[in-house]
């Protein structure tokens, strides 16, 4: 089997400015962070984008009725867990962390999407693989502590809630392609945030939160649910239709150059020098893999897109 490219123009510039918003994720997020619960600030983050898509919902929950179980159950854990719950983790990590550790960590997320792939979609990784996946952790350590030998508490659960996180939105990446094969990527969005909404909801009635936020909150709420998560989502899809997987991984470290430039420039972020190795290492292996499939397509076996999938 072969990997398969976009058809049409290619859009590698369009991921990479998707990513380049992400980025101002941290940016936008810290700020909320302090002043409100992490399961609040997502609940409004799903809220506001689903007043603006909910033209487009009778549309979607029509083509995901016509789909099986299967898809059912996908958008299910896409919303409920790439969305809502891995937004609350990746928030949370926030408050229990420093700014830049959560928004690198989140560059583990093609690890796991392959390991999803293979158990999901039965795409399958050569032993090659690992030359790059192992050092990709090994980075990821180096950059969660200030002093790797040294393990604080509160490190590692900013660690944890990150990678958690990561974790989340790669199952939500593989179940995506899954049901993409069924749905529009404009359904798949619409059905993402929709379904999101009432599992934020779940989350701050579990854990005691409040849904009340100030005026004081509504400009920052408003440019978090817009910028880093409806309009870079939106941009995303439509420019990986037309970008083979292999330079839209280059393309996304767009996303971990401005949040580390970010966080270190407007967040007073410092890092150690392990940090700052750690950092590289994540870079350098991501792109050192992204580089492998392009030129010699051996790591990573992709499956052919099934006929008939939506545009």
């Amino acid at each position: 089997m072969t990997t398969t490219e976009g058809a049409g123009t290619d859009r590698t510039w369009l991921v990479a400015l998707a990513a380049a918003l992400w980025g101002t994720d941290g940016l936008l997020r810290l700020g909320l962070a302090e002043q409100l619960p992490a399961s609040t600030v997502v609940f409004w983050e799903h809220l506001l984008v689903v007043v603006v898509l909910v033209p487009l919902l009778p549309s979607a929950l029509r083509a995901l009725a016509r789909c099986g179980p299967r898809e059912w159950v996908a958008v299910l854990v896409i919303g409920g867990g790439a969305s809502a719950l891995a937004t609350a983790l990746f928030t949370a990590a926030f408050q229990v962390g420093d700014p830049v550790t959560p928004l690198v960590l989140q560059k583990l997320q093609p690890v796991f999407a392959v390991l999803a792939a293979w158990v999901v979609l039965g795409e399958r990784t050569r032993a090659g693989y690992l030359l790059f996946a192992v050092p990709a952790l090994a980075g990821a350590w180096l950059l969660a502590f200030r002093d790797p030998l040294d393990v604080e508490i509160a490190a590692a659960k900013a660690a944890l809630f990150s990678v958690g996180a990561a974790a989340l939105w790669a199952a939500g990446t593989v179940l995506g392609r899954l049901v993409s094969a069924r749905l529009s990527s404009r359904d798949v969005t619409t059905l993402r945030f929709s379904v999101g909404l009432p599992f934020a909801g779940l989350i701050v009635a579990v854990q005691g939160d409040t849904y009340a936020v100030s005026w004081d909150n509504a400009w920052g709420l408003a440019l978090l649910a817009f910028v880093p998560g409806l309009l870079a989502l939106s941009l995303y899809y439509v420019g990986l239709r037309s970008t083979p997987a292999a330079r839209a991984t280059l393309a996304e470290l767009a996303f971990p150059v401005t949040a580390a430039v970010l966080g270190v420039s407007f967040l007073d972020a410092t890092l150690s020098p392990t940090q700052w190795l750690g950092l590289g290492v994540v870079i350098v292996a991501v792109t050192g893999l992204g580089w492998h499939e392009r030129v010699r397509r051996k790591p990573v076996v992709v499956q052919p897109q099934p006929a008939g999938a939506a545009p």
